[in-house]
Order: structure tokens, then sequence, then C-alpha cells
């Protein structure tokens, strides 16, 4: 592997370039804050599945273009489905399943970088689903399920209450408060947050490290530790799907999507 570029997904949704022993995942819609639909996931669960067969790759780096790392959902979308919107988020939360499943059961360790937002199911969800998250100083992070009259899925009901603690999880999830980068670093659910003009620096550096550390080790004990949590992962899927495309079938749901995109405070009426 030498260190230049090679770009195997052009100007997709996702993008894949390989480098030093790194591969670079890169979601690719910043029109739409990096907002994931079934199109979207599609592509992700390909790129993951190309880096998980390859051997050249020592560490993952995953981050987001545009002005945020992820938005979670794409609420327009959604919106769009209208009464087929269960239906479709059935699809959707599958491909979503599939695309955290894949990131935690990489044999090689993920680099998160996150600007901006990070929020949703997708967007929270893939930080909780990586290794080693580093965020800028003006990254934000939020669950916002709840507040589209949805619950948290992308696994996040297992995985955000082992790393942050059940209180501040339920928090987070409940309340869908804005948790800024200097909180996201002393609850845990950053490994760490540099200034934002460091912040490809220190990503790069990390994954540098990773790369050229022991492959078989780092694999094993990432597995180690992910089996280790006190709840499968695995077994937290099932149930958020279920809820997740129940809930999308409300009333309520719509409303929040609605309320979204026209920029105005939800009116749930538990419909």
């Amino acid at each position: 592997m030498t260190g230049e570029t090679d770009t195997l997904v052009g100007e997709g949704p996702v993008l894949l370039s390989y480098g030093a022993g790194i591969a670079h995942v890169t979601l690719n819609r910043p029109e739409t804050g990096n907002g994931f639909d079934v199109d979207l996931m599609k592509v992700f669960q390909d790129v993951v599945m190309r880096v998980h067969g390859d051997a050249r790759v020592r560490a993952v780096i995953l981050s987001g273009n545009g002005k945020i790392f992820s938005g979670g959902g794409n609420v327009k979308d959604f919106v769009s489905k209208g009464d087929d919107l269960p239906h479709y988020l059935r699809m959707a939360t599958a491909y979503l399943q599939v695309c955290v499943s894949a990131l935690v059961n990489l044999e090689v360790p993920v680099v998160t970088r996150v600007h901006g937002f990070a929020a949703g199911g997708a967007g929270l969800g893939l930080v909780c689903a990586s290794d080693i998250v580093i965020c800028g100083a003006s990254a934000k992070f939020m669950a916002g399920a709840t507040r589209v009259g949805m619950s948290p899925d992308a696994g996040a009901t297992a995985t955000l209450s082992k790393i942050v603690g059940f209180r501040r999880a339920m928090d987070m999830v409940l309340t869908n408060r804005i948790v800024e980068a200097e909180e996201a670093e002393r609850i845990g659910l950053v490994t760490r947050m540099v200034p934002d003009d460091r912040l490809d620096e220190e990503v790069r550096e990390t994954a540098r490290l990773l790369a050229a550390g022991a492959p078989k080790a780092q694999s094993a004990t990432k597995r180690l530790m992910w089996n280790g949590l006190a709840r499968g992962f695995e077994s937290a899927l099932p149930d958020e799907a279920r809820e997740t495309a129940s809930l999308s079938g409300t009333k309520d749901s719509m409303e929040g999507l609605k309320a979204v995109i026209e920029r105005r405070a939800p009116v749930f009426r538990g419909e």
C-alpha cells in the first residue's frame, strides 16, 4: 500500500478511498446534512463490506462532508412517504442495522471524525458504534428520535447507556437536549475533543497509530471489548426496528417530522 489515495466510489452518497493502510469512508450528501435514507445505506453497506474484505486495511476513518457529520435520518424523505412510511422504515431500519452492525464487527478499528452535528439514529448511532471518536470543539450531539415521535435505533438503546451511563443516556434520549463537545468528552460520549483546526490532524495521527499496530491483536481486542457489553449489541436491534416502524405510523411522528422541516415546535397529541 502506498500513501496515495485510490478513490473506489466516485461522487455517490458514500465515498471510499485508501491510503497508507487506512480506508477513508466519507458520507457525501452535504445537501441533506448527510441524512440517511435507503439509497445511502445500501451504498454505505457496500462500502463497509469492501473494507471488511480488504486485507490492506488496518484502520478506518469515518467522516462526513459538508457542514455536519450527520443529522440522522433524511426527514424530507420520510415525510414524502406518507402512509407508506412504516413500510419504508421497516426496510430502512433493516439496512441501518446492517450498517452499524458492520462497523462494530469490522476487524479493524474505526476512528470517527465528528464536526458540526451528530444527531438522530444514524448520526449518534454511528458515533456509538465506533471504536474511537474524535470531535472538534464546536461539535454537538443530540438523540432526536422522540422529537419526531419515534424511538432510538441504530443500536443506541444498547450502546449509549454503556458509554455514558443509564441516567445520562435516558436524559439524552427523552429530552433531546444538545450535548456540547466539552460535555461529550467529559461523559465519555467521545474519546477526545480537540480544537477545530486540529481535528483533521488528530484523526489522521490516531488512524496512523492504529494502522501501525498489530492487526490480529487489535482485531481480537476490539471483538472482546464489544462482546463484553453487558447486553449483547445484536439483541437490541430487532426491538428497535419494531418500535421504529410502529411509531412511524402515528400522527405524532408525522407531526414531528413536518415540524422539523417547517422550523417550528411540534405539537404532539399522543395519536
